[in-house]
């Protein structure tokens, strides 16, 4: 007996669609409350279709999503600490000297730097 197509009841093999790369079906049933479980988990990787959701959680096992607003906080801290770092640098070697007040400005700044990166290790210490 052929595979068949559970949708539309056409039987699937390679002489139909010869250009298809996978050319295993697989098929299974589920309740709703898990239809929807897996719907949510969907949602939640961000993938759209379907058969790729099926396919990277029976490969892989596990999905892991991360929230990277700590990472772009952290990108756009640094950006404006260089850029001030460039300023000082620009200032300093226009009139020759630096100003106290920049200085402190670029270390509270690197402070903040540094607990947004301490912040971003310890939520992928918590990833497992």
């Amino acid at each position: 007996m052929k595979p068949t197509n559970i949708n539309s009841r056409i039987p699937v093999n390679n002489k139909t669609k010869p250009n298809r790369k996978r050319s295993v079906h697989f098929c299974f049933w589920a309740s709703e409350a898990a239809a929807a479980l897996i719907r949510q988990r969907m949602a939640d990787s961000s993938i759209i279709s379907l058969g790729a959701y099926f396919r990277k959680m029976a490969i892989d096992g596990y999905h892991v999503n991360i929230d990277l607003t700590d990472v772009r906080e952290l990108v756009r801290l640094l950006r404006i600490n260089s850029n001030n770092l460039n300023q000082i640098t620009k200032r300093a070697n226009e009139i020759r000297s630096i100003y106290e007040s920049d200085i402190e400005d670029l270390r509270k700044q690197y402070d903040k730097l540094w607990d947004v990166a301490n912040g971003i290790l310890e939520g992928l210490a918590k990833i497992k």
